[in-house]
This record gives C-alpha cells, sequence and structure tokens, in this order.
C-alpha cells in the first residue's frame, strides 16, 4: 500500500544494490527523499514549545545534568544529587548537552528529540531501501513518521525517540552482518554483529529490559538465514552478546561499585540498588504487576488498585475499570486485543491488520528462495519485532501506557512497506492481487473503525477513508493496466495513511505535557491512565507560555475529573487537583509556581544545598526548573523510595541544608507505602507538620525548616 514503483527483485544472495530501474529519475528520488526529511523535520518541529517542559519529570534532570557533570552521568533529579530518575540515564545525556550550550528552554530540550525521530526515520529508509528499493524506504519512512504515537515521542523527552533510533540501528546492524559480500568486498559480520550489540547495549542504558524484546527477533533470524555455518553464526552472537553486556555493563557496574554515601539514591528502587530497579520495578514487576513502590499497579482479584485509597479503588473498579475481564488492574485490561481498544489502537494499530496480510504473502512469494535470502531475513527481523513487543504489551499486567507502543512502530513501517513492494512487483498473479484488495479493503475498513471512536473529531473523513480505500482495492483487480495501476496504489495510500495523518496533526497542535500522554483526539470509550488528563492540560509551563489549558483530569478510568477522597492535596485552592497538579504539582504532573513562590525559593538560595524538598519528583520538578536551584525530591516519582529516610531528613534539615519543605498535593496518593514501598515520604511529612512553622504562598503551604515552632 505504501510503494508505487515497479522495482525489479533483487537476487536473493547479492550484493545488495539499488534495485530501481535504470530509467528511474535520480532527481525525482533525490526529491522524494527529501522531501520525506524535511516535511518530518518540519512536522516534528512546527509549534514545538506548545509541549513546555513535557514531561517536567525528566526535564528537572536534565536541568541538573546540564548543571553538575555527576548529576549528568548518573541522571540525577536535581543537581544536588540526591536520588536518580528511575530509569537509566542515556536519554537525558543529549538533551542536557544542548542545554549546557544553549541554555534551559523548551527548544533546547525538546530538539534533540525531534532530531532523533528525523534520524530514525533516515534510518529506517536506508535499511528498507537497501533490500526493497527507493520507494519502499520512501513508505517506510512515511509510515513510521506518520505513526500517531511515534510522532508523540519524538516531540516528547521520554526516553522513547534514543530508544526507537537505538532499535532500528542494531536491527540494521544486523541485516548487514547478513550479506554475503565478495572476495574483494567482504561484509565483515562479526563487526556487524558487535555494533548492533553496542546499540542494544546502549539502548538498555535508555530504557533497560524494553530494548531486549527485539533480541529474540535479532538472535533467530540470523542464526537462521546469515551466513556461514550455524557454528559461524552462533559464535557471531556471542560477540555480539559481550558487546551488549559491555556497552551496557560498564555504567551498571560503576554505579554499583560507587559507594552509596557519595552517589545518589537510585530512584525507582528499594534498597538503593539499579540491580533492582532492572529486575524489579521495571523489569518483572511491569509483567505480572508487582512493582513494589508503585502507588497503582496490578488489580488485586477485587476490582481494586494497590496502593489507593478503598474510596478511588472502588469508584476506579467501577464500569468496566480495573479488576475487569482480562486483568490488567488500572492500567486497562488484557488480552490478544489489547493493542486494538480505544486506547492503544489510534495510538499505533491504524497498519496492523495490513501489515500482516502483506507479510504472509510476501513471505510466500519469496518461497524457496535460498536460505539467505535478505527480503526474507527482512520481513523476518522486522515482524519478529513487531510480533514480540505487541505480545509483551497486550499481556502486561503492570505499569503500562499508550505511548510504550511507540516502539512497535518501526517494525509495522518496515513490514508493510517492503511487503507492499514486493507483492505489488507480483501483481500479475491473480492471487496476489487479491491480496492488495485484501490489504486495501482491511486499512480502509479498519481506518474508519479507528475514526468512528473519536467521531467529533474531522468526523467526515472517516467516510472518505472508507469509500476512497473500497475503490481502491476494487480498482486492484485491474491493476495489470498503468494508469489503473496508478490510481489503484494513489487510493490505497489514502486510505491507509490519511487517519494516521490526522491523528498525528492533532499531536503536534496539541500541548502535551506531563507523564502520561497520548496521540490525537479524544476517543470514545478509551481506557487506561492518562487518556487525555496529560494531552489536554496540566503539567508546567516555562516562563511565558500560557497556563489556560492546566486540566483538572486525572486520566485514571473511572476517577472524577476533580480526583477522589484522599487524592486532593492539602493546599487547596486550583491547585488541589491531586494527581495532575496545578501550583503544587502533583503524581502525574509538575508543578507551576508563581513569580512570588520563585522568589521566595531564591531568597539566599546560595546557603543551602535543596532551597527546599517536596514528596514526589514531579511536585518537586516545577519548583527546580523555575528557581534554577536544587528541590529534593522525597521519594523519587511516586513518593515511595526510602530516599531519604526520616533520619537522614533530621541530619540534613540539623545542618541547614534544605530551607523548605513544600507540602505535598496529593494526600493519599504518594508517600503512603504504595505496593510496598517505603513510608518514609509520610513520616518525613508529619514529622515537619509537628515541629516546624507554615507559610502560603498561593495556595501552596510551605514549612521554613529553619524555623521550628
Amino acid at each position: 500500500m505504501t510503494a508505487t514503483v515497479l522495482d525489479r527483485p533483487q537476487p536473493a544472495d547479492a550484493q545488495p544494490a539499488e534495485p530501481d530501474r535504470p530509467d528511474r529519475s535520480g532527481l525525482i528520488r533525490r526529491a522524494s527523499l527529501a522531501t520525506l526529511l524535511l516535511g518530518t523535520t518540519v512536522l516534528y518541529l512546527w509549534n514545538l514549545s506548545i509541549n513546555g517542559w513535557a514531561n517536567s519529570f525528566y526535564t528537572a534532570a536534565i536541568q541538573a545534568g546540564s548543571q553538575s557533570w555527576k548529576a549528568w552521568f548518573f541522571g540525577s533529579s536535581d543537581m544536588a544529587n540526591s536520588i536518580t530518575v528511575d530509569k537509566p540515564p542515556a536519554s537525558l545525556w543529549i538533551p542536557a548537552l544542548s542545554v549546557r550550550v544553549f541554555g534551559l528552554n523548551s527548544w533546547s530540550v525538546l530538539v534533540p528529540e525531534v532530531l532523533m525521530g528525523v534520524a530514525s526515520v533516515a534510518l529506517l529508509y536506508l535499511i528498507t531501501r537497501r533490500y526493497f528499493g527507493h520507494w519502499a524506504g520512501i513508505g517506510a519512512g512515511v509510515v513510521l513518521a506518520l505513526t500517531p504515537v511515534a510522532a508523540l515521542m519524538f516531540r516528547f523527552n521520554n526516553p522513547e525517540a534514543l530508544l526507537i533510533l537505538l532499535m532500528i540501528a542494531a536491527v540494521g546492524a544486523v541485516l548487514r552482518a547478513m550479506e554475503p559480500g565478495t572476495p574483494d568486498k567482504p561484509t565483515h559480520s562479526v563487526r556487524w554483529m558487535i555494533a548492533a550489540g553496542v546499540a542494544v547495549g546502549f539502548g538498555f542504558l535508555t530504557k533497560q529490559l524494553e530494548v531486549m524484546l527485539i533480541v529474540p527477533a535479532m538472535a533467530v533470524t540470523y542464526l537462521a538465514f546469515g551466513p556461514r555455518t550455524w557454528l559461524r553464526r552462533l559464535g557471531h552472537l556471542f560477540a555480539s552478546l559481550g558487546a551488549l553486556i559491555v556497552s551496557a555493563g560498564w555504567w551498571i557496574l560503576t554505579v554499583e561499585l560507587w559507594p552509596a554515601s557519595s552517589r545518589p539514591y537510585i530512584g525507582g528502587s528499594q534498597n538503593n540498588s539499579i540491580l533492582e530497579l532492572t529486575l524489579g520495578y521495571n523489569g518483572i514487576g511491569r509483567l505480572d504487576g508487582n512493582e513494589t513502590g508503585s502507588v497503582g499497579g496490578g488489580g488485586d482479584g477485587g476490582g481494586r488498585m494497590r496502593g489507593m485509597g478503598s474510596a478511588a479503588a472502588e469508584m476506579a473498579g467501577q464500569g468496566g475499570g480495573p479488576g475487569g475481564a482480562g486483568g490488567g488492574g488500572m492500567w486497562g485490561s488484557t488480552g490478544v486485543f489489547r493493542m486494538f481498544e480505544a486506547a492503544q489502537g489510534g495510538q499505533i494499530a491504524w497498519l496492523i491488520p495490513s501489515a500482516a496480510i502483506l507479510a504472509i504473502a510476501a513471505l510466500v512469494l519469496i518461497g524457496r528462495a535460498p536460505r539467505t535470502d535478505l527480503r526474507r531475513a527482512f520481513l523476518t527481523v522486522f515482524g519478529l519485532w513487531a510480533v514480540t513487543m505487541i505480545s509483551v504489551f497486550s499481556f502486561m499486567a503492570g505499569i503500562f501506557h499508550s505511548y510504550y507502543t511507540a516502539a512497535i512502530a518501526p517494525g509495522i513501517a518496515a513490514v508493510v512497506a517492503g511487503a507492499a513492494v514486493l507483492c505489488w512487483r507480483e501483481r500479475e498473479r491473480l492471487w496476489v492481487r487479491l491480496v492488495l484488495v485484501a490489504a486495501t479493503w482491511t486499512a480502509a475498513i479498519w481506518g474508519f473503525v479507528l475514526l468512528n471512536r473519536s467521531a467529533d473529531f474531522a468526523g467526515w473523513l472517516r467516510f472518505v477513508v472508507l469509500i476512497v480505500g473500497l475503490l481502491g482495492g476494487a480498482l486492484m483487480l485491474l491493476a495489470q493496466r498503468r494508469a489503473v495501476a496508478t490510481a489503484a496504489v494513489t487510493a490505497a495510500i489514502l486510505a491507509g495513511l490519511a487517519g494516521p495523518l490526522a491523528y498525528t496533526l492533532d499531536t503536534v497542535s496539541t500541548a502535551k505535557q506531563g507523564s502520561i500522554i497520548s496521540a490525537g483526539p479524544q476517543v470514545d470509550g478509551e481506557f487506561g491512565p492518562g487518556g487525555r488528563g496529560g494531552p489536554r492540560g496540566g503539567g508546567n509551563q516555562p516562563p511565558g507560555m500560557n497556563g489556560a489549558q492546566r486540566g483538572q483530569q486525572t486520566g485514571f478510568p473511572g476517577v472524577p475529573p476533580n480526583g477522589l477522597p484522599g487524592m486532593g492535596g492539602q493546599n487547596g485552592g486550583e491547585g488541589s487537583g491531586g494527581m495532575n497538579g496545578g501550583p503544587g504539582g502533583g503524581l502525574l504532573n509538575g508543578s507551576t509556581p508563581s513569580d512570588e513562590m520563585v522568589a521566595l525559593l531564591r531568597t539566599d538560595a546560595d546557603q543551602y544545598t535543596w532551597v527546599a524538598a517536596a514528596v514526589g519528583s514531579n511536585e518537586a520538578s516545577g519548583y527546580q526548573i523555575s528557581s534554577g536551584y536544587s528541590v529534593m525530591p522525597i521519594g523519587g516519582f511516586n513518593g515511595t523510595d526510602p530516599s531519604p529516610t526520616l533520619d537522614e531528613f533530621k541530619k540534613l534539615v540539623s545542618e541547614n541544608k534544605i530551607h523548605y519543605f513544600i507540602a505535598s498535593n496529593r494526600g493519599g496518593m504518594g508517600g503512603e507505602g504504595g505496593m510496598g514501598g517505603s513510608r518514609s515520604s509520610s513520616e518525613i511529612s508529619e514529622w515537619v507538620a509537628a515541629n516546624f512553622t507554615t507559610t502560603t504562598v498561593d495556595g501552596v503551604t510551605l514549612y521554613d525548616l529553619t524555623a521550628s515552632k
């Protein structure tokens, strides 16, 4: 559906080369590539500052890394290195260098993500072109660029942008290692496999075990279809594994061997261990729902969310919410069709059914080609990439957000483009034309269904997609004729990409802020945390940003917009939204301090290590970003890490290292131990309230830790 050229098939064992017909103008190819890359760049840069600080949790760490090399290395949330974010720091390194050079602003934080997105599109184009031709490469790049959730993440400062780029690089290196080469031009397979291992290793330092989901696809493909003997291929895989271990292990080993007393606490862990974080909260816990210290997680069999108060759990469990069929607790139901449900469908699933149809047909067409056929290897490695991630995301019972699915996008884009071109070349066969018909009609009908879920958004578009797609599919039956073929493929492209394009345009024109965001318009029946609480409002903005879009939506299924009993803060006023915050912040969004608050924090700031402390990284983030001074995030992201303990906090206060304590804005949602997490933040809050005097600034309660009662 994404290719329009009759490229000649490439010999299975031939050295990959541009397979376009010689009468194809190089100018047209260059112009189309320039259009792809420049169009992607403009699309992703368009109105970028509307996202403000995006995820202020990471922006605060980027700010810290731009001022302290120690914070940069560890990924600390604050310049004074009290605690790290709950991920390894690789995704923070490049933006922090950008901020160090250009100063802290929305563009210096987010432009590196945009550039990584454009680089991902360009790299996928190069890989796909190498094995299926120029127009297949263009198709793969376009599909990736217009996948709504991918466009969302390439304009946001979560780890996904770097993760996707490294995964594409890793798979591309494996495919290069599989090329047969010639005596005059050997391929150096082991070098390419080592390069693949390095890319995966740095992917691990970006988002830990998520990158490992592509490793089975890489290993199976290379072992099954690689050149030389199976024993040599196995040795190459071990070399790649060694490179992976070294490229990720140097940082892990450094952190583990570094004295705990002189490094930041490892956020997200309960024992100050990066290994615990890797295997627990960010590892097995994501699969079985037992993330120690999480405020949510899987259901407990009774429809309640662990770590939430009973009122919140009971209300959130109503109406098919958490604890319903399929499990998944507050993060949505699990099961085979999870990627096609309202929360994920419009993010990633537009072309999944058509990709499956085309991939099966393409593999049949390749048929009995030699074992080392590179087209088969390409479709296998990218196909297994997509299938593995879809399967894991569909059944993981722990913390799951729809934006995770951005990591599936390159696999779908590569498969649909490569398989479509291969089928298009063989369209003289009736059964292949029937396959093209089926793929086109499937894309049109499924696109209609997805667009119908947001009927108030461009309501006319779903009918255009359906009619054009059905017509284009019918024309595929007559696609032997050049004029008809052009019309058919044009209609197929429009039917397949019009919906994703519309969602992507909505995404780039709408503010995306907070910890839980999703692409596109409001969707009927959407389920899952942060369905639209993040995209439509909330969060903190840089100075001068319009704050009118701040919302009070919780983003959790079944939870009223203004929160639940126990979720509201102690601060009152407009900042008592609980989870999405306001001036005082909350669990999901950063604080938006007033000028008066910032001025107060900056008073005598140089006399303190931390100008303030607040429960939870998001609540602390806005104060730190706005003041330019360290604010201690007690308990890390969820407020449930034992950092610092009450005794440690008392010692810091006695040494006059912390000026203010900012009262929590989320009440029972943080600091209550979560799923077996620490109660240190609650103990600290209680101790401060009992021993220090208060002041109120714009509805936010402060305790002056230098003035005891």
